[in-house]
């Protein structure tokens, strides 16, 4: 089976440009730069991905988002998706046939990632070690996009 990339949400929604917007594909609704990158990485080099958000847990690109939300995952928040449900997410969403798994986030979403996704025979955090969604990890993701590098190791089928 092909590898799943994970891309984080972001703080910056559809909704922060344009208040009156309705629900929105999870694909168009997070509209910061770092998501912006993420999403050009995924689909240059993956054939499967999602987005893991702190409220709604495992989105698709085509799910729906209803609304604005600042939900991060924060410990002993109880608005924060419970690992319960998102390994029910990953069992509905068909997921748990991916055991090559790619991290696009900082180190706060490696132990939700790693319960989640506990099935993985390898799950690689090519971000992890750099200095933030600002810097670094930006400056990552353009160059291996403008230079057709990945950043992860790749499998072949």
């Amino acid at each position: 089976m092909t590898q799943l990339c994970i891309i984080p949400c972001g703080k910056k929604k559809i909704w922060d440009k344009y208040p009156d917007a309705s629900s929105t594909k999870a694909k168009n609704a997070y509209i910061g730069i770092f998501h912006h990158l993420c999403q050009q990485y995924v689909q240059k080099y993956f054939d499967k991905w999602i987005i893991i958000s702190g409220k709604h847990g495992i989105l698709l690109p085509d799910d729906i988002v209803p609304e604005n939300y600042d939900v991060t995952f924060r410990p002993n928040d109880p608005n924060v998706i419970s690992l319960q449900k998102l390994q029910m997410q990953i069992k509905n969403k068909d997921l748990e046939y991916f055991s090559d798994i790619v991290v696009l986030t900082g180190k706060k979403y490696r132990p939700i990632i790693n319960s989640s996704f506990a099935h993985a025979t390898s799950i690689q955090y090519p971000l992890l070690g750099t200095k933030g969604i600002g810097g670094d990890m930006q400056h990552l993701l353009k160059k291996s996009i403008t230079n057709n590098i990945p950043l992860h190791k790749r499998k072949e089928d």
